[in-house]
């Protein structure tokens, strides 16, 4: 069995867009989602630096264009076959249209408010992020708590980021939980997945009324506790209160060991979680799609593990 996952902000670089554009028919794809959503998403692909993407309103779209392309690129999701789709925070809006929930257009759209909103909500005060690693997460959690942050992504395999203003992440880098070796500073804008982005989540509700999601085609893992979601309603409920709440991707790979997964690939840009697949899921083959280049392997896994 096989689970096709997309990752989150942060796994962005300069230029990582540019292979895919050569794939036939792509660059007029992404012409057509540019002209849609209002964002040149082959310029900041290609051409922008590392700052320019990391902007949130720039990076959630692009994240997602990335990882919808690079999964087309692999088939139709019918001869794909997956036997579950997951996304890490932004990236399950990817996982939502590769299971049939939203169409392209419509995950485009919201990603695009989505990203503003939440980059409009982290200006209101200095925030960010750090990842953890290493440590007992019970211990990390507590001590985190204690210095009033908020475990917003809990990864698994030894890996929690915390959230929170700047004066906080700087008190946890001067005083880490006991046996954390290190705390990573990660190249997003704000503090998403907290309290403090409760104004983005009021805009996503208001324009997730107006669309009629379907039922998902393939099992669907969500973020908020791991479980399998059988109704396109409640899996866009998921997407819209997950802007504020953490992200419990241990769950999900639970679930997949529960499932039998056997095999994950991770669409564009790929790497961050099949690292942590790797550490957490031994014996799973993982492969990650970088580039165009890495489609004949993910092929061949997709023959050897697809339903």
């Amino acid at each position: 069995m096989l689970v096709l996952v997309a990752p989150g902000q942060g796994a962005q670089t300069p230029g990582f867009l540019t292979d895919w554009l050569e794939l036939p028919g792509a660059a007029a794809r992404v012409a057509a989602w540019s002209d849609a959503i209002g964002l040149d998403l082959a310029h900041y692909g290609t051409q922008a630096d590392a700052d320019a993407i990391r902007d949130t309103a720039v990076a959630q779209p692009l994240l997602v264009a990335a990882g919808l392309l690079s999964a087309s690129a692999l088939g139709d999701i019918a001869d794909i076959a997956p036997g579950a789709v997951a996304g890490h925070s932004v990236g399950e809006f990817t996982a939502a249209v590769l299971a049939g929930v939203l169409d392209e257009s419509a995950a485009l759209s919201l990603v695009r408010g989505r990203g503003q909103a939440m980059a409009e909500a982290a200006a209101v005060s200095e925030t960010g992020m750090s990842a953890l690693l290493g440590g007992d997460p019970e211990v990390s959690v507590a001590h985190l708590e204690k210095l009033g942050l908020t475990p917003a992504n809990v990864n698994g395999a030894g890996q929690i980021v915390a959230a929170g203003t700047l004066a906080q992440l700087a008190a946890l880098s001067e005083d880490k939980p006991e046996g954390v070796r290190k705390v990573v500073p990660l190249k997003v804008a704000g503090a998403f997945h907290t309290h403090h982005m409760a104004p983005a989540v009021e805009t996503l509700a208001r324009a997730a009324k107006e669309l009629s999601p379907g039922d998902p085609k393939v099992t669907y893992v969500s973020n908020k506790d791991g479980r399998a979601v059988t109704t396109g309603a409640e899996i866009l409920d998921r997407l819209v209160g997950q802007v504020a709440n953490p992200v419990r991707w241990d769950l999900c790979m639970e679930t997949f060991k529960e499932l039998g997964v056997t095999a994950l690939i991770e669409v564009c840009p790929g790497g961050t979680l099949t690292g942590l697949a790797k550490r957490a899921l031994p014996g799973v083959k993982t492969l990650a799609l970088k580039s165009p280049a890495d489609l004949d392997a993910a092929r061949e896994l997709l023959a050897e593990h697809g339903a």
